[in-house]
């Protein structure tokens, strides 16, 4: 009785693979395989560019008042770190948020791909 053959690599003997002939008038490809799907939208990472860009404004607002003496005589010393914090929050909120508003209105060379997403 001869050995019956086997795939090394999954241990399954040739006999019970089946094999289906692929049609010589095909190039190999298929339609479905070029559709594009529609983008996913990171919605988790868009609300937090928003909360950034929010809060980074308010400090940045806060901290223009502070260095002009409007809400406290309390002079650089407190209204600087202020200003360098919001400006540290402000910009990943707006680039962020520029990038969303870009991909939803369809400009070209911006996707929601640019943006990252939280859920892997």
């Amino acid at each position: 009785m001869m050995p019956s053959r086997t795939n090394l690599a999954t241990g399954i003997p040739s006999s019970k693979v089946k094999y289906s002939r692929l049609s010589s008038t095909g190039d190999g490809y298929i339609d479905l395989q070029f559709k594009k799907s529609p983008p996913k939208i990171p919605y988790k990472a868009i609300a937090l560019a928003t909360v950034l860009f929010l809060i980074g404004a308010f400090l940045i607002i806060i901290g223009s008042l502070l260095l002009a003496g409007y809400i406290s005589k309390g002079g650089a010393d407190r209204a600087v770190p202020v200003l360098i914090v919001g400006i540290l929050v402000f910009l990943p909120g707006f680039y962020h948020l520029r990038i969303a508003y870009y991909a939803f209105k369809g400009y070209r060379g911006y996707s929601y791909d640019d943006i990252p997403d939280f859920d892997d």
